[in-house]
């Protein structure tokens, strides 16, 4: 899922306060464990989040041509007179199914998962977060165990020398791509609109670290 860029610095921590009045604070200690925010969720290094972020980056952008591409192709095979484009096209979609398809989609959606659990966006705090990994992860699951069966099957019937009556794949080959590809434009979209605000979770979640700073008890949300 194409992430969004840079998340929001994380809430710096008041000092500690001294065991007794005119006491200086005592020396801050190193954690034994990897760094969270108040609510105690954990939180990538700056140095880790930047090298997931270039992973996630990398992996969506590559999807996104990845889908181009099979798209270009279904559409040659669907489309073409030449049986040689015809049998060349969709071989070559079986390349990409097979070598690229499930790397590729699910690096995408690991990578952002954890780039979201990691930041202080969260993966449900927001209404764009949360819409956009529910689109990957269908995405991803659709082009695993869907997208990929369809290629292999068209990819079988020219290998074979039996393709379909009229010479061409069915029309699933283009219709398939073209929705992905639309999902994909739309999550990118997403990434730098951020629209809808946060979701009643998040909502919640942030009020709770402001009662944790200021000592007051947390407002319910409201709608």
């Amino acid at each position: 899922m194409p992430t969004p860029p840079g998340p929001p610095a994380a809430d710096t921590p008041a000092p500690p306060s001294g065991s007794a009045a005119g006491e200086p604070p005592a020396a801050p200690t190193a954690p034994d464990g990897p760094p969270a925010d108040r609510a105690g969720r954990l939180r990538l290094p700056r140095h880790a989040r930047r090298v997931w972020l270039v992973v996630h980056v990398a992996c969506s952008v590559g999807w996104l041509g990845l889908t181009a591409g099979v798209l270009a192709l279904g559409i040659a095979g669907r489309f073409s007179d030449d049986p040689d484009t015809v049998r060349a096209a969709y071989l070559a979609q079986r390349i990409f199914a097979d070598w690229l398809l499930i790397p590729v989609s699910l690096l995408s959606l690991l990578s952002g998962v954890l780039l979201s659990l990691g930041t202080t966006w969260g993966l449900l705090r927001h209404r764009w977060v949360a819409t956009k990994f529910w689109l990957t992860l269908a995405a991803t699951l659709a082009s695993i165990f869907a997208l990929r069966a369809f290629i292999h099957d068209a990819a079988g019937q020219v290998a074979a020398g039996t393709v379909p009556p009229d010479g061409r794949a069915p029309h699933v080959l283009v219709i398939a791509p073209s929705v992905a590809l639309t999902i994909y434009l739309f999550a990118t979209v997403l990434s730098v609109v951020k629209p809808w605000g946060m979701t009643k979770r998040g909502r919640r979640l942030a009020a709770e670290a402001r009662a944790a700073r200021t000592g007051r008890p947390a407002a319910a949300p409201g709608r």
